[in-house]
């Protein structure tokens, strides 16, 4: 077996940030990939215990440009935890809502980079361009397009009226028709069904034993859901049913992102239809906190997001540590390339639909000697320190 090594990155054709896949092919076949980030820095974790409560929200909420809202609800809920700062039933209804509005967006965007990938970029201007409303809808609820900043501690910055309210239903009914229209042509397509059917397999033994996590765990056929699982925000009230396929491979994971907004659209209508009167706020902003710890998750667009958030009291955090979905599905992911063509790399990455730019915030420091340490993701990603 000659075994050669090709560079796919850190200028990576799949998506707009910087990452290396090492891939040794014997061939045409993939033998191995290996995982090379560490290009974008970014500070976040650090930057965290220098600031407030408050001012923290708007940090943690630029985490990922994609899923800025899941990010504040992620942090803010632990910290509402430490606090025990109570969330008025309504604002928890419109973080429930945003959320959703956030995960119709987030999943239309990776179904149409994938549609780019294969290239049929044709295909890919149209779900833009049909996700576009739905970024629309998010500034009339929020105030923003992309970076909503909606959070505030113990609830949200704006409420939305009866002229609001049917303007979102109206705009779904389209986006529905269309996302319908979409996953008809990702399972009828030839092209479509070529480049992705039996790519990618990852059996779901192996999705649950390399931690995987969201629609990549779930196009294994693995029933796993922070919303179902460890409810929060409204969830606990909005009957929705958690999606799976079985075909464990990427055509598989993309199936679940177009069930996922089709279910996300019915949530959204639920929240609208069933939305409780009162206060979306407390009336006094709440600046300091006792000493406390949360764990916080949310079902981020990707999967399972994690908040470890730590109070010795005052208006600053000791430490605000955050495991986002991707860091697990694209360093233990790369068991879905094993024996795939060097021509699927590329569709392989999308399927997980990756954001590097979520996961390089790492720090580990000895304690005991007050020496950092320079480990590899792979090692961080199995708990090895």
């Amino acid at each position: 077996m000659s075994l050669i090594e090709i560079p796919v990155g850190p200028q990576h054709p799949a998506l707009h940030e910087p990452i290396m896949l090492r891939v040794r092919a014997d061939g045409e076949r993939v033998v191995d990939v290996q995982v090379v980030n560490g290009y974008n820095h970014r500070g976040a974790e650090k930057l965290g215990e220098r600031n407030t409560w408050i001012k923290n929200i708007f940090l943690y909420s630029r985490v990922c440009g994609i899923c800025n809202t899941v990010h504040a609800q992620t942090y803010t809920q632990g910290v509402e935890f430490i606090g025990g700062i109570e969330v008025p039933p309504r604002a928890q209804y419109l973080r429930t809502l945003i959320m959703e509005l956030e995960r119709i967006h987030s999943h239309m965007l990776i179904c149409a980079v994938m549609a780019e990938v294969i290239g049929f970029d044709s295909l890919f201007m149209l779900m833009m361009r049909d996700r576009e409303p739905v970024m629309m809808l998010k500034e009339l609820v929020t105030g923003n397009r992309v970076l909503s900043d909606y959070y505030t501690l113990g609830g949200v910055r704006r409420d939305i009226d009866e002229v609001k309210k049917d303007k979102i239903l109206k705009v779904l009914e389209k986006v529905e028709e269309r996302v319908k229209y979409y996953k008809k042509v990702f399972l009828e397509d030839f092209t479509l069904s070529k480049r992705l059917r039996d790519v990618g397999i990852v059996k779901p033994l192996d999705a649950v034993k390399h931690s995987l996590v969201g629609p990549t765990l779930r196009g294994s056929g693995v029933k796993s859901d922070v919303r179902r699982d460890d409810p929060y925000a409204a969830y606990g009230e909005i009957p929705f049913n958690v999606i799976t396929y079985d075909g464990c491979d990427s055509l598989s994971r993309m199936l679940v992102r177009f069930d996922e907004t089709l279910e996300s659209i019915e949530m959204v209508r639920y929240v609208l239809n069933h939305l409780p009167q009162g206060p979306i706020a407390p009336k006094t902003p709440v600046r300091t906190l006792p000493k406390g710890e949360a764990f916080s998750r949310v079902e981020a667009p990707r999967g399972e997001l994690f908040y470890h958030i730590v109070s010795l009291g005052g208006d600053k955090p000791y430490r605000v540590k955050v495991r986002t979905p991707s860091f697990h599905n694209i360093i233990n992911g790369v068991i879905a390339y094993k024996d795939a063509h060097i021509a699927d790399v590329p569709v392989i990455l999308t399927s997980v639909d990756p954001c590097v730019s979520c996961t390089e915030r790492v720090v580990v420091i000895d304690e005991a000697s007050g020496k950092s340490k320079v480990l590899r993701l792979k090692d961080l990603s199995r708990g090895l320190r």
